[in-house]
């Protein structure tokens, strides 16, 4: 019911948009014109496939194997999804993009994710703890273990940010007068800059932006234009991502690895227009 609510306010908006600028006038769309810059911001949900954890410190060098992960979407609040100090709190995706011709397009964006591990939940231990002065310290191998909160908080929250360029196609499904209905698809490839939330043995909490790692992926998308400047688009997104350099704690030497496939679901709203109109008179 709120995703329709979401809908229907932007439509209106996007109607009153229109009869400012006079409906007299005949409007053709624009999508996929040569020259058209785009922006748009919206929001996604995330999957993440199960993935080994290898930590190494001066005193560590363990693996987890099978870590289990979920995404976590803020709950629908007006004051946090348009608030201006607290719009990036949600997992959203923010991208601008040109058409380079007819059918095709550039872009750069970031894709805001977040990965929270599951605790408490039951892996498998590889490796030796020594000092750390908990009840952890041992050698361990291929052991059954349960990832406790006393042992290791470990997230993405701020995010799993992925900063990527994209090539994407477009071709044109339904053109008529008032809206366009078009089909993408691409690649891209882009950094991981995670904020990575980690609270590891008797180590304090630690929480910084460090450019961790590279990802690749693919994605699919339905666009749909109102009015020639206004549109709305699904996206289906999937990928790999490889974080080889993630900090976990305050001491530089404490480091952990991970790579994992990754899926999202997006809903994005944007604008849309031509950087320079052609002349009519030639």
């Amino acid at each position: 019911m709120k995703k329709v609510q979401i809908l229907v306010v932007f439509i209106a908006m996007s109607q009153s948009f229109v009869f400012a600028q006079g409906l007299e006038s005949a409007i053709k769309p624009t999508a996929g014109q040569k020259g058209t810059f785009y922006f748009y911001w919206g929001w996604n949900r995330g999957a993440f496939s199960k993935s080994d954890i290898h930590f190494t410190g001066d005193s560590y060098d363990f693996t987890l194997s099978d870590v289990k992960a979920y995404d976590r979407q803020s709950a629908f609040d007006p004051k946090v999804y348009f608030g201006l100090t607290k719009f990036t709190i949600p997992q959203y995706n923010f991208r601008m993009g040109y058409y380079i011709n007819e059918h095709y397009q550039v872009s750069l964006g970031a894709d805001h994710m977040k990965y929270v591990m599951l605790t408490n939940q039951l892996s498998t231990i590889d490796g030796s703890i020594s000092n750390s002065g908990t009840i952890y310290d041992g050698t361990y191998d291929q052991q059954s273990f349960v990832i406790s909160p006393n042992f290791l908080l470990f997230e993405h929250t701020d995010g799993l940010n992925y900063l990527n360029s994209e090539f994407r196609r477009s071709d044109i499904l339904i053109n008529k007068k008032y809206f366009q209905l078009s089909v993408n698809e691409g690649l891209g490839i882009g950094v991981l800059l995670p904020r990575t939330n980690t609270t590891l043995l008797n180590n304090p909490r630690y929480d910084e932006f460090h450019l961790s790692g590279f990802g690749f992926g693919g994605v699919a998308a339905l666009h749909l234009t109102f009015f020639k400047y206004l549109f709305i688009q699904s996206e289906l997104k999937g990928g790999f991502i490889s974080m080889p350099d993630i900090r976990t704690t305050m001491h530089i030497e404490d480091r952990a690895a991970q790579h994992f496939w990754w899926t999202q679901f997006n809903v994005v709203f944007g604008l849309q227009f031509p950087l320079c109109e052609k002349s009519k008179n030639k």
